[in-house]
């Protein structure tokens, strides 16, 4: 009985959670209520409160489902199969097709700094995807594939630099070709970096 309970109670949270990146990703946060969001995901309002306390909790929580997939099949990427240099572009191709996707343009890029806050927000997006860019350096630097640069500073400069990136997309006219023009680019820079006698 108790199992069932904790089953039917993650479940209503999941679709609330559903619901919101949906509804969200659609209209924006300000354009959103509670009550299309619990409608949706076809729940009373009660159990919407019984799992948020309010509007903003809720969507942290879309963000941090949008989040989670993302770097799931990132890190996929990035420690997967291939040379370190391949999973390293690899990686950065995903990357720009993940800043393609409208929930995550929505939500995380435009949206997120608005409702959680700059300085929360700058936390979040460092707690999910910086250490996939120090994974990929780290990496790079093992196999041999770059010069040794100390790690700490030139992971936060490629960090910044996809994070500007993705600013750039999701304000542009043309994402597709931004997105382009962003991946050309971040992958000069690295292979600027790249120890001679290695390509």
């Amino acid at each position: 009985m108790q199992s069932r309970r904790v089953d039917y109670s993650e479940s209503t949270r999941g679709a609330l959670v559903d619901s919101a990146v949906a509804l969200f990703t659609e209209h924006g946060y300000a354009a959103t209520s509670l009550d299309a969001i619990a409608k949706r995901a076809r729940v009373t309002k009660g159990a919407l409160y019984h799992h948020f306390p309010g509007k903003q909790a809720l969507f942290e929580a879309a963000f941090d489902a949008v989040e989670t997939t993302v770097v799931g099949r990132l890190s996929q990427v990035v420690i997967g199969p291939g040379s370190a240099w391949e999973r390293a572009v690899d990686g950065l191709r995903g990357y720009i097709g993940v800043c393609l996707e409208p929930s995550y343009q929505r939500i995380v890029i435009h949206e997120g700094p608005v409702v959680m806050g700059w300085e929360r927000w700058r936390e979040a997006e460092e707690h999910y995807s910086y250490g996939l860019v120090r994974t990929a350096l780290e990496s790079l630097i093992a196999a041999g594939e770059i010069d040794e640069l100390p790690v700490e500073v030139t992971a936060r400069v490629l960090f910044g630099a996809l994070s500007t990136g993705a600013t750039i997309i999701a304000g542009a006219e043309d994402p597709e070709r931004a997105g382009a023009e962003v991946a050309l680019t971040i992958t000069r820079v690295l292979e600027g970096m790249r120890v001679p006698g290695s390509r």
